[in-house]
């Protein structure tokens, strides 16, 4: 499946409205809401590193995996730019291998669970964290919920035109399987005034609130507690983005 190739050189200015500066506040919130040392961190599904850079900055100790070699290079660029010297692994989360252990905190940002679409496999990344993280360590991650994937974006069609980049975006929800198929084509306009195409396809699994909890039960996982849509407070049943919160 193709994802986030070409996709990766337009993803920052597609997303320019995402406030990841207030991202990072609300995962430092958390933090000091569990009252929990955290000093290193490992990012997965790190993208392009709009939460790596901040992160990085702010004088934690981080690594960052993403699948994509192209994310990872836009994200070594930025990272150039703003003077920050970045630690980034490619490699498919999917089959986590990292060296280090007693972590302090393990993030995963961004809906990159979504992209998850089997429990064995997802619970097989819940159990790899459980084992890295320290005791008394923090995973926290965030999904986009059920209710936002099934009745929102769904099967329905988005599009925008821009200056320099222009899309469209059309949405198959399959609520047997609970997948949702995103056919993006977007348009990206040249040194010569020309418009390129490109095309990709997303797959995405609508999880369940509690179907993740208990993959992260199995997974060893004790203590953990949800928020809604970056409030410090359970989801409610329209909450677009669910936080999961888990200590070891």
């Amino acid at each position: 499946m193709n994802q986030y190739s070409d996709f990766a050189f337009v993803y920052d200015e597609l997303m320019n409205e995402v406030d990841y500066d207030n991202w990072v506040k609300y995962i430092e919130d958390i933090i000091k809401n569990e009252n929990v040392e955290v000093q290193n961190i490992l990012e997965l599904a790190c993208g392009t590193g709009n939460l790596t850079i901040p992160l990085t900055k702010k004088n934690y100790d981080i690594a960052g995996i993403d699948i994509s070699e192209e994310m990872l290079q836009v994200a070594r660029e930025k990272g150039e730019r703003e003077n920050v010297e970045l630690v980034l692994l490619e490699q498919d989360i999917v089959e986590l291998d990292f060296d280090v252990t007693n972590l302090d905190c393990i993030l995963c940002g961004c809906d990159g669970f979504n992209y998850i679409t089997y429990d064995e496999d997802l619970e097989g990344v819940f159990s790899k964290c459980h084992e890295l993280l320290k005791d008394n360590g923090i995973f926290i991650f965030d999904i986009s919920s059920y209710y936002k994937l099934s009745k929102v974006l769904g099967n329905n069609m988005y599009g925008e035109n821009r200056e320099n980049v222009a899309y469209m975006w059309q949405n198959y929800f399959d609520d047997y399987e609970n997948l949702v198929e995103m056919d993006l084509a977007f348009f990206v306009k040249g040194e010569d005034g020309r418009f390129d195409k490109f095309e990709e396809n997303h797959l995405q699994r609508a999880y369940k609130n509690e179907e993740i909890i208990q993959l992260l039960k199995n997974a060893g996982f004790e203590y953990i507690k949800t928020y809604g849509d970056f409030k410090l407070e359970a989801p409610k049943e329209d909450s677009e983005r669910v936080f999961f919160v888990c200590k070891k």
